[in-house]
C-alpha cells in the first residue's frame, strides 16, 4: 500500500476502465456452469465482482461475490448451490455506484407477478433523476445501482404482462445500456435506442443466449446468431423467441470504443473482427504519422494489434521490447519513494535487447492521464533507446464519458489540459501524434466522419454526446444527494 493506495490501484489508474459484462441462457441442464464460463471470457469487462441468478422452477438462487469470476465460481460446490436450467450473469466495474456486495448484479426483485432478476451494461444518464422521484413516491433503494432504478420501474408499471412492464420500465431511462433480465419463464435482453452497448444472441443445442460479446460465446462453443438489434427487446422463452421495438426504427451508432480498446480482440462486433479493425487502425496511424524509426514496439496488451498493423504497414520491424507481468497482484509495501518509483516496472518490463542503440515507436491505443506514458518512455531510454516516438491508434480524449465508461473528470484527460506539443513535453517523448478521427473512420471501412449523422458513438473524441445527460443538468442536485457509504 502506498499512502493508503495499493500499488494494483496505481498501475491501473492511467487506463479506460472496462464497462460490464452479462451473460444469459434459457433451457440447459449446465445453465449455471455455462454461465460462469461466459463471465470468464467476459471477465476484461468488469474485475470488481461476479453474480449468477438461477432458476429452477421453483425457486431463484444467486451468488454475488466481490472480486474475480474464478476466485468463486469455479468450484463444483458453489455451481452445485446454483440448479436450474436458466441462468444470468454480470462482471462488473463500478461505473456508478460504491464496489460494495449491496452493489453486485444481477439484483433481484419478487413483483406481485413473480420474481425477476436483472443486470446490465453501460450507464443511465437519468438514473439519479429517477431514483429521487422513485423516493419522493416511496421507494426503499438498497443500492445505488442503476440496476435497481429499472426493477423499481418495472414493480411500479400497472401493465399486465412482465414483458410489457420491462418496456415500459426501459422506455424512461436515458443513457446507453444492454440489458438482460431473467423470470421464471422467460430469458429477456434489451439494448438502447442507439445501439451504444453491446448485446448478441447465440445458441447452444437450442437453448438460447443472450451476451456482451461473441467471444462469451465461443468459450462454450455456442453458435453465434446475431447481434440484438438497437432499440430491441428480445424475449426467449421455451417455445421460441420474439422481438419488440418500443422506441420504434432508428439509425445506430454503436461505441467506437468496443473497437478501440473494451471489445476482446477476439469477438465480432458489427459485423467486423476487433482484431482486424485495431490491426487495421495501426496501418492507417502509420499512413497519417510516419516517422523514421528501427523498431515497432507495442505497449502490450492493448497496443498489440495496433503496433503490428504500423509495422506492417511502415515496413519497420515490430518486436515484442515492453514484457508484460501478467502475475501482478496485489501488493502491499512499505510507502517508500524507491518502492513508488518502481511500481509501473511491476507490470512492463523494458526487452533491452530488442530497445538499445534503436529510435523506438511505441504504439498504444489510447492516452488518458499520461502518468503510466511518463513512466514507460523514461523506462525504454532508460534501456537505452536513442530515440523514443509515442503513436496512439485513436485520437486524443478531450471529453469525458457518461455511458459507462469510467473516464476521469475532465480536468484530469491530458488532451483536455495541454496542447500537442504540451502533451509530448510531459511524457518526454522525442514526437507524439494520434489517430485523427476521420482515421478511425477509414479503418472501420468509411470514406470518414459523417458530421451530420455520425456512424459511431464517438463523443470521447468530439464531444457530441448522442443523448439527453440529465442529471448533469445545472439545475438538478441529485448528484450531491447524500449516499450511505460501507465501510466494514
Amino acid at each position: 500500500m502506498i499512502g493508503g493506495t495499493e500499488v494494483h490501484d496505481l498501475l491501473d489508474g492511467d487506463t479506460l476502465r472496462e464497462e460490464c459484462g452479462v451473460f444469459g441462457i434459457l433451457g440447459h441442464e449446465d445453465a449455471s456452469a455455462l454461465t460462469a464460463l461466459g463471465l470468464h471470457a467476459l471477465q476484461h469487462r468488469g474485475q470488481e465482482a461476479a453474480g449468477i441468478v438461477t432458476f429452477d422452477n421453483e425457486q431463484f438462487r444467486a451468488e454475488r461475490h466481490l472480486g474475480l469470476v474464478g476466485d468463486h465460481f469455479s468450484d463444483a460446490e458453489t455451481i452445485g448451490r446454483l440448479t436450474g436450467r436458466a441462468a444470468i450473469g454480470h462482471v462488473r466495474y463500478s461505473t456508478t455506484g460504491e464496489t460494495i456486495l449491496r452493489n453486485v448484479q444481477p439484483l433481484f426483485a419478487e413483483l406481485d407477478g413473480g420474481g425477476i432478476a436483472v443486470c446490465h451494461n453501460g450507464n443511465f444518464t437519468n438514473a439519479l433523476t429517477l431514483r429521487q422521484q422513485l423516493i419522493r413516491d416511496g421507494a426503499i433503494c438498497q443500492s445505488t445501482s442503476d440496476s435497481e432504478v429499472v426493477l423499481q420501474l418495472v414493480a411500479r408499471s400497472r401493465k399486465a404482462k412482465i414483458v410489457e412492464r420491462f418496456m415500459e420500465a426501459i422506455m424512461q431511462m436515458e443513457g446507453a445500456y444492454s440489458l438482460v433480465a431473467l423470470t421464471s419463464k422467460k430469458l429477456i435482453g434489451a439494448r438502447d435506442p442507439l445501439g451504444i452497448r453491446p448485446l448478441v444472441l447465440g445458441d447452444l443445442n437450442g437453448a438460447p443466449i443472450l451476451a456482451s460479446e461473441t467471444c462469451a460465446l465461443d468459450i462454450i462453443g455456442a453458435k453465434f446468431i446475431r447481434e440484438v438489434e438497437n432499440g430491441e427487446v428480445i424475449v426467449c422463452t421455451s417455445t421460441g423467441i420474439q422481438s419488440y421495438f418500443p422506441f420504434g426504427k432508428q439509425t445506430a451508432r454503436p461505441c467506437i470504443f468496443e473497437y478501440i480498446y473494451f471489445s476482446r480482440p477476439d469477438s465480432i462486433v458489427g459485423g467486423r473482427s476487433v482484431y482486424d479493425v485495431r490491426r487495421e487502425m495501426g496501418k492507417q496511424l502509420a499512413r497519417e504519422t510516419s516517422v523514421d524509426a528501427d523498431v515497432i514496439v507495442p505497449v502490450p496488451d492493448s497496443g498489440v494489434p495496433a503496433a503490428i498493423g504500423f509495422s506492417q504497414e511502415s515496413g519497420v520491424p515490430f518486436e515484442l521490447g515492453i514484457i508484460r507481468n501478467h502475475y501482478v497482484g496485489r501488493t502491499f509495501i512499505e510507502p517508500t519513494q524507491q518502492i513508488r518509483a518502481l511500481g509501473v516496472k511491476m507490470k512492463h518490463s523494458a526487452n533491452r535487447a530488442q530497445i538499445e542503440g534503436k529510435r523506438v515507436v511505441l504504439v498504444d491505443d489510447s492516452l488518458v492521464r499520461g502518468t503510466t506514458s511518463v513512466k514507460i518512455v523514461q523506462m525504454i531510454r532508460e534501456a537505452g533507446a536513442k530515440e523514443v516516438h509515442f503513436r496512439l491508434a485513436s485520437p486524443p480524449i478531450r471529453y469525458s464519458d457518461y455511458y459507462g465508461i469510467d473516464t476521469p473528470v475532465r480536468e484530469k484527460l491530458l488532451a483536455a489540459k495541454y496542447s500537442l506539443e504540451e502533451m509530448r513535453a510531459y511524457i518526454g517523448a522525442d514526437s507524439l501524434a494520434f489517430l485523427s478521427v476521420d482515421g478511425i473512420y477509414k479503418s472501420m471501412g468509411y470514406d470518414g466522419r459523417d458530421d451530420a449523422s455520425p456512424q459511431f458513438t464517438d463523443h470521447c473524441f468530439t464531444g457530441d454526446y448522442p443523448t439527453p445527460l440529465t442529471d448533469l443538468s445545472e439545475d438538478n442536485d441529485f448528484v450531491s444527494a447524500p449516499r450511505l457509504v460501507e465501510v466494514g
